[in-house]
């Protein structure tokens, strides 16, 4: 068998992973980057790339005023107070640094507004001029060829290799493995004279596994993840030991629409459009049944409630406000448009008659500025619904973010059952568990994966 040793064994190549690369070769430690795939990216690649962060200029100039406290309050809200305390605080005061970083280091260009997802108190999420997660992979992985850091692909990691003290001293893996053909790869080792990350990512595709967290959710149910979002590192992990924390918090894209796979093209109209300056409504009543602009968990059970698709609605105004375009979504279908409302009614077999009336109270609450009927925040550039053409699209949760994982601490030190720390593994991104809780909210995620793979990086070289 191929043996190979270098100080600090990476395992993924998203926004943690990598940014742990980073940290670590700066810090003068050899690092080897092992990648299942055979491209890197894994899930960071397809996001949309938000990140969240308080008290940063462009806030200051929309005239929002924010801070890391307050950051911290509507994720421990969110959270429903599950969240590990030191780990929330850790990422909120480090928010703006990472996204400083992203941009002014990693060449991340941002567009030049602000947006807010359900959930958060104000404004604080930042959209790359591409909408996706690309451009800061693209940046990570330029860092990374400038100080000549390995990325192995097609490296599927089996198994963490300890030591007779129990330290985590390297991994086996298939090098050449192609992922959905388990046969294929030759077997390999690399030892790890100072740690190994783990990076690996979320479960969301692992239906098995997910289901025996939470048995909602069976392959009835789509995801947003890419089909390669398995728990085996997270399993080895468990096997060794690390603590498992709140597996079962797995949290449900409430913006995703039925009618295409995947993430798809409509979660740009559900999310940052439907949500701050739409409705929701259920098609059996023709009536509204949540605050749009809850948390993803609220939003994703009240929709699950109704055991069917929901109708997420807009008009050409709304549309003009939120400022995106719609144009991939409109092409695939997957949102429509309407000359009247009685035309979408009819399209979605809603009663055009209740559909009307709850347009009619949605605007007399918009023009007051409360909605006296689920206290969403009306935002300040909202207006009511009234311009043709009107916008709709079907919703219904898919899985998209499994806020479960391993224990870890604020050294991004992975946390044996017993509550001591595994000597020489350290972990940080979706992998991990305990910072969103029961929730995460939007843009967030990021975030946290430059906050905890940066440190996971620079404490795993020394």
């Amino acid at each position: 068998m191929y043996t190979f040793t270098t100080d600090v064994i990476v395992i993924g190549s998203g926004f943690a992973g990598l940014a742990a690369a980073i940290e670590a070769a700066g810090a003068g430690a050899s690092v080897v980057v092992l990648e299942k795939l055979r491209a890197p990216g894994g899930n960071s690649a397809i996001s949309d790339g938000g990140i969240a962060a308080p008290g940063t200029t462009y806030q200051e100039n929309a005239g929002i005023s924010d801070t890391p406290g307050l950051m911290y309050q509507d994720m421990i809200e969110a959270g429903e107070g599950l969240n590990y305390p030191e780990l929330v605080k850790l990422i909120t005061d480090r928010a703006k640094d990472v996204f400083l970083w992203s941009r002014d280091d990693l060449g991340v260009k941002y567009l030049d507004r602000v947006d807010i997802f359900g959930g958060h108190s104000v404004p604080r999420c930042y959209t790359p001029e591409s909408i996706s997660g690309a451009d800061l992979i693209k940046g990570q992985l330029a860092r990374l060829k400038e100080q000549q850091v390995p990325i192995r692909l097609g490296a599927y990691v089996k198994t963490l290799l300890q030591d007779e003290a129990g330290r985590v001293h390297g991994v086996g893996f298939l090098d050449g493995y192609r992922f959905g053909k388990p046969e294929r790869g030759s077997e390999k080792t690399c030892f790890a004279s100072k740690a190994v990350i783990v990076a690996s990512g979320g479960f969301g595709s692992d239906v098995a596994f997910r289901q025996a967290q939470d048995p909602r959710l069976d392959d009835s149910l789509g995801s947003t993840n890419k089909r390669f979002a398995t728990a085996e590192v997270l399993k080895d992990c468990l096997r060794i030991g690390a603590n498992p924390v709140q597996l079962s918090r797995i949290q449900l894209g409430p913006w995703a629409s039925p009618d295409e796979h995947g993430f798809g093209a409509g979660p740009l109209f559900g999310d940052y459009v439907v949500i701050p300056y739409g409705l929701m409504v259920d098609p059996a009543t023709g009536s509204r049944f949540v605050n749009e602009l809850s948390d993803r968990k609220k939003l994703a059970d009240a929709m699950l409630s109704k055991e069917r698709p929901v109708l997420g609605l807009a008009d050409q105004t709304g549309v003009e406000v939120a400022g995106w375009d719609l144009s991939r979504s409109l092409k695939k279908g997957v949102v429509k448009t309407y000359p009247t409302l009685d035309e979408l009614a009819l399209d979605y077999q809603v009663d055009p008659v209740s559909l009307e009336r709850t347009l009619h109270r949605f605007n007399q609450m918009l023009r007051t500025g409360h909605d006296a009927d689920f206290q969403k925040p009306i935002m300040p550039k909202a207006a009511p619904l009234e311009k043709p053409p009107f916008y709709a699209m079907r919703l219904w949760p898919k899985v998209h973010y499994t806020m479960g994982g391993i224990q870890i601490d604020t050294s991004a030190r992975v946390i044996h059952r017993d509550q001591h720390p595994i000597q020489g593994l350290y972990a940080a991104g979706e992998v991990t568990g305990g910072i969103h809780g029961a929730c995460r909210l939007g843009s967030c995620a990021i975030t946290e994966c430059l906050v905890m793979g940066r440190i996971a990086g620079r404490n795993a070289a020394r």
